[in-house]
């Protein structure tokens, strides 16, 4: 080891300042020399990015760039020590641990390095991700790193660490305890914002609410309801839901009924579907999918007409049914045929008649 060599070597006359300057000297060189291959490095993966379009070649070159140069000079400089054989001031014990704090410094910058980059890829490649879920999980993540890091560096440096590990243990369990009711919404937030069943603008509809998403906090989620006021929501009840989502939408499925009246004759009747299914095709932002006589109802012909309409908006689905109803309204009179009316047959029992007349 380099604190076992003798403080005055006879290759250099025994002048430990002559071999510490070749030290500095060979330690500033390998810096500069190592800065230069890691700027190499980076500069190929950033060009095989971009040329290929490969993201691990750009991730790496980004882990790369978090290197830290004192951490790098520290290192070249006990490189150069070991390789001129200069004494150190301190034990080999010290020196070794000296290596293992620098290493361990370096490795949890690269990958508190790499969590950020991880993290942008997998939320890119999930499209739109709430800004506390994005925030959230990058504290926790490059928070576990920086504590494994410490707990290894104490543990090198000889410090009894099973005994801090059991306390922050029990301590974590007791806060867990007592804050259950927080962690659920916590983590029901970061269940929301990675499975996304809502997002802020949605027009969501669970239990008897119905209203549009204005904010997804840690603890709560907003809701704007058609009647004006706010609803808050705790994240925890609201994942128990189950939730219709009309943003998302694609089509609407309609479903509608047309009634007319016994007297209609079977030819003008079976006319009726046709109507029907001319007035929907007419309009645009629809399919058409069928029309037909359902049944014999009480006191009407009952048709059944089902049809798609190609938007999500609600007033635009209704300004289509308007315009469909007015022209089956118009088909239906312009053929003669009349539309069924509400009606009650009460039949009148002779004695009650008798009653009636008496009275």
């Amino acid at each position: 080891m380099i604190s076992d060599w003798p403080a005055g070597s006879p290759l250099f006359g025994g002048h430990p300042v002559m071999q510490w300057a070749l030290a500095l000297t060979a330690g500033v060189i390998l810096f500069f020399a190592m800065t230069a291959a890691l700027q190499l490095i980076r500069s190929r993966l950033q060009r095989r990015a971009a040329a290929s379009e490969h993201p691990l070649a750009q991730a790496t070159a980004d882990v790369l760039r978090r290197t830290n140069r004192a951490v790098l000079l520290i290192l070249s400089i006990l490189i150069g020590a070991e390789i001129m054989r200069a004494p150190l001031p301190w034990s080999s014990q010290n020196a070794q641990h000296l290596w293992f704090v620098l290493v361990a410094l370096q490795l949890a910058l690269w990958l508190d390095r790499a969590v950020d980059v991880g993290l942008d890829h997998a939320f890119a490649s999930r499209g739109r991700v709430s800004t506390v879920t994005a925030t959230l999980f990058r504290f926790l993540l490059r928070a576990i790193v920086s504590i494994v890091a410490l707990l290894a560096m104490l543990d090198n440096l000889g410090v009894n660490i099973t005994a801090l590990v059991a306390s922050l243990g029990i301590g974590g369990v007791a806060v867990a305890l007592a804050v259950q009711t927080i962690l659920s919404d916590l983590f029901a937030s970061i269940s929301i914002g990675l499975d996304k069943p809502f997002e802020a603008g949605d027009f969501i509809v669970f239990g008897q609410v119905a209203g549009s998403i204005e904010h997804v906090g840690l603890k709560t989620t907003r809701i704007r309801s058609l009647g004006g006021e706010q609803i808050v929501c705790s994240n925890t009840e609201l994942l128990k839901q189950t939730i219709q989502n009309y943003k998302r939408m694609q089509q609407r499925r309609i479903i509608f009924t047309v009634r007319i009246t016994y007297m209609t004759g079977v030819d003008r009747a079976a006319s009726v579907p046709g109507i029907i299914r001319a007035q929907i095709e007419r309009q645009s932002d629809t399919r058409y999918d069928r029309a037909h006589l359902a049944r014999f109802g009480d006191n009407a012909l009952e048709y059944e007409a089902v049809y798609y309409v190609m938007t999500a908006d609600y007033n635009r689905y209704m300004d289509i049914q308007q315009e469909i109803n007015f022209g089956i309204m118009r088909e239906l009179e312009a053929a003669g045929i009349a539309l069924a009316l509400p009606e009650r047959i009460v039949h009148l029992h002779p004695s009650r008649r008798r009653e009636d007349a008496t009275a």
